[in-house]
């Protein structure tokens, strides 16, 4: 499975802030479409991730107000990213190692989407899901051997 197929079925619903958008605008805005990071783009280029992660560790250091903070002075400035093309172990990996809990999807230096912990874990249960009704459909069609019959006398 690759992350193509992950936003095949979650669709491609982006969410941006601005880098010299308050973070106040952009948190108002993740509270609206209840998501949990927005991208950053500047110029039409993305320059970073926010996600709830950077905006409590934000709100910690103002003493519990956003105040006039700006999403460039919180923001990830180095998301980790991947493609379209990325295989979903693959992106279990670095989300892994990295903690990352939200994934740019860079195609060509293009936005086509975002992951999210919670996308790769539902794709990997729905696949061990499907294995495991494959398997059992399967034991259940087993034919039956000659040797497992009682014999008649």
């Amino acid at each position: 499975m690759k992350v193509s197929d992950i936003l095949l079925l979650k669709g491609k619903s982006l969410y941006v802030a601005q880098a010299d958008d308050a973070l106040a605008d952009a948190v108002t805005l993740m509270a609206n479409k209840d998501v949990g990071s927005l991208v950053v783009v500047e110029h039409g280029d993305v320059v970073g991730m926010l996600t709830f992660r950077e905006v409590i560790q934000a709100i910690a250091k103002n003493g519990g107000s956003l105040g006039t903070v700006r999403v460039r002075s919180v923001m990830d400035d180095a998301p980790l990213t991947c493609t379209s093309e990325t295989e979903l172990d693959e992106v279990r990996r670095m989300i892994l190692d990295h903690h990352a809990r939200y994934m740019p999807v860079m195609d060509s230096r293009q936005l086509t989407g975002v992951v999210s912990l919670y996308d790769v874990a539902k794709a990997v249960v729905d696949s061990q899901n499907f294995e495991n009704k494959l398997l059992k459909a399967y034991i259940r069609d087993w034919p039956e051997s000659e040797s497992s019959t009682p014999s008649e006398n």
